[in-house]
């Protein structure tokens, strides 16, 4: 490639074989970013055990993590009404935030990107089996299943919230995180 520029009398430029990392990436734009994804909780009721999904959403330059929704039966509206509560122009979590980045879950439908498109925030779908890009909310997800859920066994969806929120706080408050910015 270098040969054929030089042939036609161009310098190559010295920055051109450089690509900027992920890692790069998220330091530079980490204030506007957040991640999205779902874990899952199961819950012993009368009926039989009952899995409830848990929706969180986390912002990259602070590690703050709201629950944006837990629910037995997640679909396109009750998601739909997710996306309209983070987007709330009074205390919406995503007040500041340009994008949001997620996996190909069938649940991040048409109708939730187009509320986050609305309120100016980019819906960043990841390419399939790429768990590393979205490193810090696979990480909370280990951390509140390890450190919290697996230690557990619910029988109410109270109990379970309960048990979600006070880990929540715990993680805000008096867990030690890891500087990723000064990395």
């Amino acid at each position: 490639m270098v040969n054929i520029l030089k042939d036609h009398g161009i310098e190559p430029a010295p920055d051109r074989g450089q690509r900027t990392t992920w890692a790069e990436f998220l330091r530079r734009h980490g204030d506007v970013m957040a991640a999205t994804d779902f874990f899952t909780v199961e819950i012993w009721t009368m009926r039989g055990i009952v899995r409830y999904q848990v929706l969180f959403v986390i912002r990259l330059a602070t590690r703050e993590v709201n629950i944006a929704g837990i629910s037995a039966e997640c679909h396109g509206l009750w998601m739909e009404q997710v996306a309209r509560n983070l987007t709330d122009g009074f205390d919406g979590f995503f007040t500041g935030c340009r994008f949001l980045i997620h996996d190909r879950d069938p649940l991040f439908t048409a109708g939730f990107k187009r509320i986050l498109r609305r309120e100016g925030i980019k819906s960043v779908r990841l390419p399939k089996r790429s768990p590393n890009l979205n490193a810090f909310a696979e990480r909370f997800v280990r951390s509140i299943k390890e450190e919290c859920l697996d230690q557990m066994i619910f029988f109410s969806e109270r109990s379970q919230r309960y048990a979600i929120t006070e880990y929540v706080d715990h993680n805000h408050h008096e867990r030690n995180h890891q500087d990723w910015k000064a990395a």
